[in-house]
């Protein structure tokens, strides 16, 4: 029984216990689980200098912990930021700011717990702001700051663009938000905007607007939302946050008007002028009210009203009309004098003045008003006016606006003066009984009254005023004079006088004391003038028995004989035969049948240069040719001259300037016979006599072209007489034109010489100016004071003041000898025929060179550089065992030339040895000529162009083995400009001063460009 009973008591503990063990086990299953995402991260494409932001979320049990890595490692930066959320299930990673290509890669979110760990990745790209696509998003409106009181709606603006059209999400603190888990109270608007109704403290933080789409995401700047207590709502009167303010407009202008008031309740706002309503009732704004005006003429005061039921406040706006200033006062006259009159004013307006404008002008029907502006005093001086004239004189006020009316005028007359003209038309008539008449008009510029009148006459003109007879007038613009002395002829003066002075003389007029003889000429004076030619006009001398011819005296200069001629009468004459360019004096007298009256005062006048040919000259001769040259004005007309010579004749117009006589024979006197238009009647000729140049060139120079990679060739000159011979010229000349015919050769004697020596005589060009000459005229090359044996063409030295140019790739040469011969009369130049025509080689690429048998490589290699060794030693004894002074001695003519020094004549070696090192110069040393300092700074930028290219070139071409020369900075003149005596400058490549005529060495610095 006992048994039993236990066995039952035992069976329901078993049984619950295994229920609760299974019950232990079955929750132990559920409760532990790995983790799982909830929120996996997207890739994403930034802008750099952007923001991104990965978000990762993971559940599991226990709650797993999240983490970000980047390469396996966690991330570790000042840029990148790990927030977490969700007790660390969550976290969010926030790149700030993106900077490619550092932080393009891929980011994963490690999510792990005791049950495991699991990871999701995601790929971050970032575009340059200047490389984005067209689509890319942009925010257009980002949210801004807010206040909000606590259970009141905020809302922050989010408005952006794109294409496709971007998404809009929100980030609060750098989480992102999720208006799903906000019961309905947080929204995101069709538009994009967060709207937060029932608003807590919890929203309160920095929030930030983020558009994305297919191209990439754009976060806007972050905006902060602040919540703060509810507080009670406050009672404020109304009051003006902007009241209205005074304004000064244009007449007819326009004006705003801006009124604003505040208060709580916000007030109503109008305007008002004086008791009229200008803004409706029912259309009165809140707060902020504008009044518009336009059109406006007359300044008012109007009333801005600003009314809440907390009462009403009013604030006034002044508008001014600006207007015209008002006349000033009449003017009131201080003090005249004969030339200036002193004017006081008073202003006439309230309102400032900005100057004063003063109008005045002689009271006369056809005088205008002169004006005198930018008076600021009411006091002025108006100077410059005519004496014993009357004036009106008035004054107008200017301000911003401009200028008003002008006051009442006030007239006044200057004070009196001498008269400052004399009488006009002074004339005289000899009455019977050995006395005269004299009548005249009152002068054109009276300065005043005229008081009277004096009459100056004499028979000795040449006495002083003082002597003369006086004859003093009053009240008439006549008088008689009598006593006169029979057949005398009397000199007669007027002046007028007044209260303050004498007027100046008027011109003396004569009269001839017997009856019946006329009266003098009077205006006497020059008309029309020619070269040859003079036109004299006059008024007709007045007389009562008739003129019957008139008596015109003339004479060239003042010494000369005075030669007489008679005619007619009439009102003019015209004196032809005259010299060209020659000053003459002339008198004329009328005559009756009572005789000859009183000649008039002399006038003199020049005849016109003549426009002739002059100054025929022997310009220059050759041995077969004369240039013959004259001089001649301008002209569009041909002028034709006639040269005749040796029983020849040519016609040339004289606009030519020069003739070319060629065909004659050496060493030969000619007489040349010039005739032109002028001369044709049989007048003067002009004769020219020159003399042909001897034959003193007979032979042409010989040629032996050199072969090396520039384009230089050696020229042999035959012996020659040098006792007469001044210069020495080696002529180039190119055969190709620019189409590549060749051109007729002209014989050298024919060649215009003036245009070639032309570039000699202009010394001191610039390398770039040279560069630009064509070298397809011809062109010297080379000058020397003594003819060298040989000489070397195309160099590209100077030589004393010729360039020796290099000669161009393909082209065709001839070249001939110019000598230069002492002259008496113009120059004398003798040619050399041509020499042979030569072709340079085309500029062609040397090929690379082909390898041969290696047996003769190793035969002719090593016997090669012994001969090399071998001459670079001897040369190094000959250059140290040379003395300086033989040095100096015999230095090439290049050398010498540069010291731009006539003084110092070149000596030309003769020692073959010697002129070979001169003609024949390594490349480096002809293409590394002297750099005038004026233009070295563009010679170094042209070295250093194309990456310093032909710096390198300039650099590679310098041959190691090769001897530089220092003959200049050995030169006695020039050593004391060397820093020290070891220190001096190679001849190559070196830096020339601007040389001073006469002076030795005064182009000498030591200085190299290349080193």
């Amino acid at each position: 029984m006992a048994t039993s009973d236990a066995h039952r008591l035992s069976l329901p503990v078993l049984l619950h216990v295994t229920t609760l063990l299974l019950s232990l086990l079955l929750t132990c299953s559920q409760a532990l689980s790995p983790p799982r995402f909830t929120k996996v991260p997207v890739d994403q494409i930034g802008v750099s200098g952007g923001v991104v932001s990965f978000v990762c979320q993971a559940t599991g049990d226990p709650k797993p912990k999240v983490n970000w890595n980047k390469k396996g490692k966690k991330v570790n930066s000042q840029r990148i930021e790990t927030i977490e959320f969700d007790e660390g299930a969550g976290a969010v990673l926030r790149i700030q700011p993106l900077r490619a290509p550092r932080d393009e890669n891929t980011y994963e979110c490690v999510a792990e717990n005791s049950e495991g760990e699991i990871t999701v990745s995601a790929k971050l790209s970032i575009i340059r702001d200047d490389l984005l696509p067209p689509g890319f998003p942009n925010i257009d409106m980002g949210p801004q700051l807010k206040v909000v009181e606590r259970t009141r709606t905020a809302t922050m603006l989010c408005a952006a663009s794109g294409n496709p059209d971007p998404e809009i999400l929100w980030y609060k603190d750098f989480l992102p938000i999720d208006p799903n888990v906000s019961n309905g109270r947080i929204k995101q608007l069709r538009s994009g905007a967060l709207q937060i109704e029932n608003s807590e403290e919890t929203d309160q933080g920095k929030y930030e607007c983020v558009a994305s789409n297919v191209e990439g995401v754009r976060y806007s700047s972050p905006a902060n939302l602040y919540v703060r207590e509810l507080r009670e709502v406050r009672r404020v009167p109304p009051r003006f946050s902007i009241p209205p303010t005074n304004q000064e407009i244009m007449p007819g202008g326009s004006v705003n008007i801006t009124c604003v008031a505040v208060g709580s309740p916000m007030p109503y706002v109008k305007w008002m002028l004086n008791a009229e309503d200008l803004t409706p009732e029912d259309e009165m704004p809140v707060g902020r009210n504008v009044l518009e005006l336009s059109s406006v003429r007359e300044s008012a005061n109007y009333t801005c009203v600003a009314m809440s039921s907390l009462g009403m406040i009013e604030a006034v706006a002044q508008i001014t009309v600006k207007s015209l200033p008002k006349p000033p006062g009449t003017p009131v006259v201080t003090e005249t004098t004969a030339t200036s009159v002193t004017i006081t004013w008073d202003s006439g307006n309230p309102d400032p003045v900005t100057y004063y404008i003063i109008q005045y002008r002689a009271k006369s029907p056809d005088s205008k008003y002169e004006t005198v502006d930018d008076i600021t005093t009411t006091r002025y001086s108006i100077g410059g006016l005519y004496p014993n004239t009357e004036y009106e004189i008035r004054v107008s006020a200017v301000n911003t606006i401009g200028q008003g009316p002008p006051s009442e005028p006030v007239e006044t007359r200057t004070g009196e003066q001498a008269p400052a003209s004399p009488p006009r038309n002074v004339r005289a008539e000899i009455l019977p009984q050995n006395s005269m008449v004299v009548q005249w008009e009152e002068p054109e510029e009276p300065n005043g009254q005229i008081k009277g009148y004096r009459v100056y006459y004499t028979m000795d003109d040449s006495q002083p005023m003082s002597l003369w007879h006086i004859h003093n007038v009053q009240d008439s613009i006549l008088t008689t004079i009598q006593s006169l002395v029979p057949e005398e002829t009397y000199a007669i003066k007027v002046l007028a006088f007044t209260s303050v002075g004498d007027g100046p003389f008027s011109e003396a007029v004569s009269v001839k004391v017997q009856q019946g003889v006329p009266g003098q000429p009077s205006k006497f004076q020059v008309g029309a003038v020619s070269d040859t030619s003079i036109e004299l006009t006059w008024d007709p001398a007045y007389d009562k028995e008739g003129i019957v011819r008139y008596e015109l005296r003339y004479a060239e200069g003042k010494f000369s004989t005075l030669i007489k001629k008679d005619f007619p009468p009439r009102r003019s004459y015209v004196v032809e035969g005259l010299r060209p360019n020659t000053e003459y004096r002339f008198s004329l007298a009328a005559i009756s049948n009572k005789g000859i009256g009183a000649f008039t005062n002399e006038i003199s006048e020049r005849t016109l240069q003549a426009n002739v040919p002059k100054n025929f000259t022997v310009k220059w001769v050759t041995k077969t040719t004369v240039v013959l040259a004259w001089k001649f004005s301008e002209s569009r007309s041909p002028y034709k001259c006639t040269i005749e010579y040796n029983r020849q004749k040519m016609d040339v117009d004289a606009r030519q300037l020069k003739m070319f006589i060629t065909g004659l024979r050496p060493n030969t006197t000619y007489e040349f016979r010039v005739t032109c238009q002028e001369s044709m009647d049989g007048g003067p000729r002009h004769r020219v006599v020159a003399r042909t140049a001897p034959h003193i060139l007979v032979k042409k120079p010989k040629l032996d072209i050199y072969a090396e990679p520039e384009n230089i060739l050696t020229m042999s000159f035959p012996p020659v007489s040098t006792k007469d011979v001044k210069n020495f010229y080696v002529v180039v000349v190119p055969l190709k034109t620019t189409t590549g015919t060749v051109k007729n050769l002209k014989n050298p004697d024919e060649m215009d010489i003036e245009e070639l020596l032309r570039e000699v005589i202009l010394k001191r060009r610039s390398r770039r100016q040279l560069a630009q000459l064509d070298q397809r005229n011809p062109y010297i090359t080379a000058c020397f004071k003594q003819l060298p044996t040989s000489f070397t063409v195309g160099s590209d030295h100077y030589l004393s003041s010729c360039e020796n140019k290099p000669l161009e790739p393909g082209q065709e040469y001839v070249f001939f000898l110019l000598a230069e011969l002492n002259a008496t009369v113009g120059k004398m130049f003798a040619t050399s025929p041509h020499t042979d025509t030569v072709t340079t080689p085309e500029m062609v690429v040397d090929p690379l060179p082909v390898e041969t048998g290696d047996g003769l490589i190793w035969v002719v290699g090593p016997v090669l550089a012994v001969v090399f060794i071998i001459g670079i030693v001897i040369s190094i004894l000959l250059l140290k065992n040379k003395p300086d002074s033989r040095k100096r001695k015999e230095s090439e003519p290049r050398t010498k030339c540069l010291l731009n020094n006539a003084d110092i004549m070149p000596h030309h070696p003769t020692d073959p040895v010697e002129m070979r090192r001169i003609n024949f110069q390594t490349p480096g040393m002809m293409n590394h000529p002297p750099i005038p300092i004026s233009e070295l700074a563009e010679h170094t930028e042209l070295l250093k162009a194309n990456d310093n290219l032909k710096l390198s070139q300039e650099y590679e071409s310098i041959d190691p083995g090769q001897q530089f020369t220092w003959e200049h900075s050995n030169l006695e003149v020039n050593k004391p400009k060397n820093r020290y005596a070891n220190v001096i400058a190679y001849d190559h490549s070196r830096v020339i001063l601007a040389p001073i005529e006469g002076i030795t060495g005064s182009d000498y610095i030591n200085a190299n460009y290349i080193d």
